[in-house]
C-alpha cells in the first residue's frame, strides 16, 4: 500500500536517522521531512516502531499515512525549476 511517513523533529541527528530509516525501508524523499513509497502492513509497523523507539522521549513527531491506489493516482503534484523529482513512481 501507498504510504506517506512525514515527521516534525527539531534534533538534526536524529532527522537523519529517520530518514535513513525511511529509506531503508524503501521510501523516497518527496520532501525534507516526508517520504512516500510502498509497504506492507507488516512493514508499516515495523517502521513505525523502530521510529519511535529511535525517538524515546525526545519532543517529536511521527506520522503514518496510507493512501489507496486511486487517491494516489488523482494526487496533484507541480514542481517548479530544479527541484528533484522523488516522487516519481
Amino acid at each position: 500500500m501507498r504510504c506517506i511517513v512525514v515527521y516534525d523533529i527539531s534534533d538534526s541527528r536524529l532527522r537523519v536517522k529517520i530518514a535513513d530509516l525511511c529509506m531503508d525501508y524503501g521510501m523516497n524523499r518527496i520532501q525534507y521531512s516526508a517520504f512516500a513509497g510502498d509497504l506492507l502492513r507488516t512493514h508499516q509497523e515495523e517502521l513505525m516502531k523502530r521510529a519511535m523507539a529511535k525517538l524515546g522521549k525526545r519532543a517529536g513527531r511521527i506520522c503514518l499515512y496510507c493512501i489507496g491506489e486511486r487517491e494516489w493516482s488523482q494526487r496533484i503534484e507541480h514542481i517548479v525549476g530544479d527541484a528533484p523529482d522523488h516522487a516519481a513512481e
